[in-house]
């Protein structure tokens, strides 16, 4: 982190510190999520993600992020079914989506119709902890909707309404698919969801955040992290990482493909993060789900191409911290599942939104606008041209 460091000038003779993208500056206080980089470990709340992961459901986890704490059987029951009747979204919303093009970037899409749903908010002007905790509910059930139904749009195929008798995971599997997914697969897809529901101060959980620290509104602070999610620095880095799998084609082309990228000094997809310094427990985790599901689907070859990869990356580049993270295998799990690589990133926005809207209520419990400053590094007192001379 000291390279990222630099001590600069102001423009009145101040010495300050500039640490470039904000690197390890504390912006916050946040009791939602804990991450230590350098021992690998993730809490949501105090618990490991390992054991959520194997014990939770997404709902309980949603639950759990918004409310502070494990819900007791019928308070998650409850919410459970207050998701499921919160799945259809405005009639004018999936109307909107029937009008965008289908060649459109599916977060771009996103985006748009969650800035949409805001106009449909029966009260708008309420900016109440209980009323956005009501918002952040009914975004967690809606997106799954949303993006089912924007995949459906691309694929030129009609929307299929949410079924009540399926579980979220399940639930969005069969209105991408149009049938249901057998137990296992919805299972690894709730533990994908999950994995992904939160993770610090990451750029669009602080996006977030930003936008809702000016007293703007729950639909305006979750669509700028949906743009913010977009980046391939961010969620998109998943969806590289299947297309990187496909580019290199074979088991057998992978060593000099990796090994042509380090010479270069370019990045490997799926490989190095901004907090991690080991190995990214949510990518331990979806490793051996993307390597059962490789057995179970006969197609053994994307994982084998990945673990490749990992081995190469791990033998040339561990003693520098760089290890998977959760895109590399993310990417694998959601191929086979058979879900179209454009939707790999909405999906991360499908989980994310719990941790989104966790972190929306949490700066408005405690808020003050965000104001950070930039030091003026241009020329100065520059006398105006006027045009006809320029």
């Amino acid at each position: 982190m000291a390279d990222k460091v630099r001590e600069v000038t102001d423009e009145f003779g101040r010495k300050a510190e500039f640490r470039e993208g904000l690197e390890g500056v504390v912006a916050a206080l946040s009791t939602i999520s804990s991450i230590d980089g350098e021992k690998g470990i993730l809490l949501y709340r105090g618990i490991p993600i390992e054991q959520l992961a194997e014990h939770s459901t997404f709902e309980e986890t949603a639950y759990f992020l918004l409310y502070s704490r494990l819900p007791k059987r019928q308070e998650l029951a409850d919410f459970e079914n207050k998701l499921k009747s919160r799945r259809e979204v405005p009639p004018a919303a999936l109307d909107l989506i029937r009008t965008f093009p289908t060649t459109a970037n599916a977060m771009d899409l996103l985006r748009t119709t969650v800035s949409a749903l805001g106009l449909y908010d029966s009260d708008p002007k309420n900016n109440a902890i209980e009323k956005n905790v009501e918002r952040a509910i009914d975004l967690i059930a809606a997106f799954p909707t949303i993006v089912a139904a924007i995949q459906r749009r691309r694929s030129a195929k009609e929307f299929l309404a949410p079924r009540q008798d399926l579980n979220h995971a399940a639930n969005f599997l069969y209105m991408v698919n149009g049938e249901a997914p057998t137990d296992y697969v919805a299972k690894v897809l709730d533990v994908a969801l999950i994995l992904h529901a939160d993770h610090g101060f990451n750029a669009s959980t602080f996006t977030s955040r930003v936008v809702i620290s000016s007293m703007s509104d729950m639909y305006s602070a979750i669509a700028a992290a949906v743009g913010s999610l977009k980046g391939p620095l961010h969620g998109g880095a998943n969806s590289e990482v299947m297309s990187t799998l496909q580019s290199i084609g074979s088991l057998d082309k992978v060593e000099a493909y990796v090994m042509d990228r380090l010479a270069r000094k370019e990045k490997v997809m799926g490989f190095g993060h901004r907090v991690y310094h080991t190995y990214d427990p949510r990518a331990r985790i979806l490793s051996r789900y993307s390597q059962t599901l490789a057995q179970q689907t006969g197609n053994t070859k994307w994982y084998e191409m990945s673990k490749k990869i990992e081995e190469i990356m791990q033998r040339e580049l561990a003693d520098k911290g760089i290890y998977p993270n959760v895109d590399f295998y993310s990417a694998t799990v959601y191929y086979y599942m058979g879900l179209d690589q454009e939707l790999f990133t909405p999906i991360f926005a499908v989980s994310r939104i719990a941790g989104w809207t966790a972190h929306v209520i949490e700066q408005l419990q405690n808020n003050r606008l965000f104001r950070p400053r930039a030091i003026y590094s241009g020329e100065k007192n520059v006398p105006y041209v006027p045009i006809d001379k320029r």
